[in-house]
């Protein structure tokens, strides 16, 4: 173990309840400790590893700050109340805003102030970004914007909102978007929270933009330019997402173990395989990343993490018979394991994206 993760897991053992481990039910959805841990973390340098002091990190190295994640995740660290904000947005305003943006906005994201949304699925489109629809006009000093957002997590909770927005119809798919920053109290937006199957403080909501009106200043990234925004904050995500999904496999693996069937078994090496098969790909899109090479694993683990998460919680109410109808912890696994294949890209546009991309098959 490193010194740095030795640090962090030294500050995470101070920071956390005497009793954190023993009452974990109770505090995984403990709100208050959530946004207390979000601000401790970002003022001792851990909330963002990479990053400069004042923006909370320590400019830590991309080995350091992976295996920092890592143990935060292996020892199950409060779930940051707002995770779009600090993940996805805050990397967008931090690359790509003004000066006066970066000031104004990123601080108070950061430490939890004011939370995020992202303005990116919508009803006519699914998981195909480029398809979007929602318009934006300029006139004068203003963006005007009709659309409709939907999947957008926590709006009804969110101050601000990276609303993606197609500024030039006449362009190719990609071209033609920009990233808007949005307040969601602006007049025009109604917000409408959708009801959710499973117990969740991560409520999707729909977002109906009738003749909004956007400052042309709360432009994020060059016009048009809003498709590179989205994929940079996305890539950043997207690291983080295989981590978490690598920590909750291990934790299905370890309830499925107590199995006495040889099909459950079976399936049980076969998860193994792919949990190890998920690591070794992510620090394989680490040394990727520290060579400045492309890398493609992004896809690849995202898909492989996701789908195998869902196999491993269903193999772990296998072994338990009939009596995981009765168990309300691995039912709520299982349906959160469910939103893995749609939350950071749906596994059928990854598919695509690899067929394509990484094959180089043609498009069906």
């Amino acid at each position: 173990m490193s010194s740095v993760v030795e640090e962090f897991g030294g500050w995470l053992t101070d920071f956390l309840p005497g009793d954190y481990y023993e009452n974990y039910r109770t505090y995984r959805w403990d709100l208050a400790l959530r946004r207390d841990y979000q601000r401790a973390a970002y003022e001792a340098g851990w909330l963002q590893p990479t990053w400069p002091r004042e923006h909370g990190g320590r400019l830590l190295g991309l080995r350091d700050a992976m295996e920092v994640r890592l143990e935060a995740a292996l020892r199950s660290a409060p779930k940051l109340p707002n995770i779009a904000g600090p993940n996805v947005a805050a990397p967008g305003i931090r690359w790509f805003g003004t000066a006066e943006q970066v000031d104004r906005l990123l601080v108070p994201l950061l430490r939890g102030d004011e939370w995020w949304a992202l303005g990116m699925s919508e009803p006519e489109a699914g998981s195909d970004f480029a398809g979007l629809r929602t318009r934006a006009e300029r006139d004068g000093d203003v963006f005007r914007v009709t659309g409709h957002k939907i999947w957008t997590t926590q709006a009804h909770q969110s101050y601000w909102c990276t609303l993606y927005v197609r500024t030039d119809p006449e362009a190719p798919k990609h071209r033609g978007i920009s990233c808007l920053i949005l307040d969601l109290h602006s007049p025009g937006v109604r917000i409408e929270p959708i009801r959710m199957a499973s117990i969740s403080d991560e409520t999707f909501c729909e977002v109906f933009l009738d003749d909004v009106e956007v400052p042309a200043t709360n432009l994020l990234g060059p016009l048009h330019g809003g498709w590179n925004v989205a994929m940079s904050s996305l890539h950043h995500e997207r690291q983080m997402i295989w981590i978490m999904n690598w920590v909750e496999i291990q934790r299905g693996l370890e309830a499925a173990r107590g199995a006495r069937d040889p099909d459950v078994y079976a399936e049980l090496g076969s998860l193994l395989a792919d949990a190890e098969a998920l690591r070794a790909t992510g620090y394989r899109a680490l040394n990727n990343e520290l060579a400045g090479r492309p890398s493609p694993e992004a896809d690849i683990s995202k898909l492989l993490g996701s789908v195998t998460l869902q196999r491993v919680w269903e193999l772990a109410a296998a072994a338990r018979g009939p009596g995981s109808a009765e168990d309300p912890d691995l039912l709520f696994e299982r349906q959160d394991a469910l939103a893995a294949t749609i939350y950071g890209g749906t596994s059928e546009i990854q598919r695509n994206i690899i067929a394509e991309r990484l094959l180089g098959l043609p498009k069906g």
